[in-house]
C-alpha cells in the first residue's frame, strides 16, 4: 500500500505573488484548486476564505512595474488540493 502524501494546511489567505507575506512556498508543490461560488477557477493569484473573495488578473494589463492588474471578486470560497 502506498502512503497518502503529507501536504501542509491550506491557509486562510494565500497568494501566488512571492513577495507577498501570504505566499508559501510549501503549498505550491502541490496543485491547488479553488471554486469560488461553485466554480472552479484556475486564474485565481490570490484568496481569502475568511473574508470571502478572490483576487483575479483583468485580461493582459500590467501595471507599470509589469505585475498583472488584478480585481477582487467577493463570494463563497473554498480551497483544496487536487
Amino acid at each position: 500500500m502506498t502512503e497518502p502524501i503529507a501536504r501542509p494546511e491550506l491557509p486562510d489567505h494565500l497568494s501566488t505573488d512571492e513577495r507577498s507575506p501570504h505566499f508559501v512556498k510549501e503549498i505550491f508543490e502541490h496543485e491547488v484548486g479553488i471554486r469560488f461560488n461553485d466554480k472552479e477557477r484556475n486564474d485565481v493569484q490570490e484568496y481569502c476564505i475568511s473574508e470571502g473573495w478572490i483576487k483575479v488578473p483583468v485580461g493582459n494589463k500590467v501595471d507599470r512595474k509589469g505585475n498583472p492588474l488584478t480585481i477582487k471578486l467577493k463570494g463563497k470560497v473554498e480551497a483544496f488540493y487536487k
